[in-house]
């Protein structure tokens, strides 16, 4: 997952800002009592998200795939003061987490969890969305994408996490597995969509930005 050398993972946190004690304690909840630690986004990379959300003044944001709230909690810092950010996943077991770190950041008002099927939930927003997070299941990120694209506002931004996918889809025939084919064809997708700018960018296991035209 990890393509940089950790001195210079080191050294590029050393010289950022330092990590929210909220997040930091987060952080620490998920790696002792959360299976799959490593699916939290991180300092580095929730940063960088926080930075973009802060750029872009978000009046709606909507994420999918909320885990224990870390992304969450980073992309909310940056809405509009009358702004909010929908997160959504189907997963009971992190809900209690996310809303306790929720309440202690202090941005629970803006923040809406929804514990349903995305599936569902996207077709029924009918606002437009100012930025979207996807970070769920890897085999229904084109279909997310397809479902929030004409939602998305013109200077709108999509980010798709995990799109390297720890490099497995630099060898599609030694690795057929449904989740890297459904990246695989996600990356090929978002390359063809003239309807976007894209940059993809080897942060962690891989961060896909798109800017709608």
């Amino acid at each position: 997952m990890e393509f940089i050398d950790d001195k210079i993972i080191d050294y590029s946190l050393l010289h950022s800002e330092l990590e929210d004690e909220v997040l930091v304690e987060l952080q620490r909840e998920t790696n002792l009592k959360v299976f799959s630690p490593r699916m939290l986004s991180g300092h580095l990379q929730g940063f960088w998200l926080t930075l973009l959300s802060k750029m872009l003044q978000p009046k709606l944001i909507v994420e999918i795939g909320t885990y224990t709230g870390y992304s969450a909690i980073c992309l909310a810092k940056g809405l509009q003061e009358n702004g909010k950010l929908i997160t959504i996943d189907v997963n009971e077991e992190t809900e209690a987490i996310a809303k306790k770190y929720f309440e202690k950041s202090g941005l629970s008002n803006r923040i809406e969890l929804v514990t349903k099927d995305a599936k569902e939930v996207l077709p029924t927003i009918n606002e437009t969305i100012d930025m979207v997070f996807i970070d769920a299941d890897k085999r229904n990120y084109s279909l997310y994408y397809d479902l929030v694209i004409d939602k998305v506002k013109s200077g709108g931004l999509i980010i798709a996490d995990n799109v390297l996918w720890s490099g497995k889809i630099l060898d599609l025939e030694k690795n057929k597995d449904v989740d890297t084919q459904a990246i695989q064809a996600f990356n090929e997708k978002m390359k063809n969509d003239l309807r976007v700018e894209k940059l993809l960018l080897p942060i962690r296991d891989g961060l896909f930005i798109m800017r709608k035209k």
